[in-house]
C-alpha cells in the first residue's frame, strides 16, 4: 500500500522564503519513495511525502517549525491510494 502524508504550514508574512529554508534544512527522516515541495501564495510550503506502509504506520513527519516562523499551527493529512 502506498502512504501519502501532507504536511503544510503558513509563514508569517514576509518569511516564506525562510519557511521554505527550513523545510530544505530538515528533510524527512527515512526513505520515502517520493517526495515534493511546493509553495503558495500566502507564504505557504506544502511537503508531500509517499511511503510503501500500511495506512496505520508510524512514519517520520516534519516537525512543527518554531512558533515565530509560522502564522498558524502545521496542519497535516494522511492518505492512501487507491487503484
Amino acid at each position: 500500500m502506498t502512504v501519502a502524508l501532507m504536511w503544510e504550514a503558513r509563514a508569517v508574512e514576509g518569511r516564506g522564503a525562510e519557511l521554505l529554508a527550513w523545510v530544505r534544512e530538515r528533510g524527512v527522516a527515512g526513505s520515502p519513495l517520493r517526495r515534493e515541495v511546493l509553495c503558495a501564495p500566502g507564504d505557504r510550503v506544502l511537503v508531500i511525502t509517499w511511503w510503501d506502509a500500511p495506512y496505520e504506520a508510524e512514519l517520520p513527519e516534519l516537525p512543527d517549525p518554531d512558533g515565530e516562523l509560522v502564522a498558524r499551527p502545521v496542519h497535516r493529512w494522511r492518505f492512501e491510494a487507491v487503484g
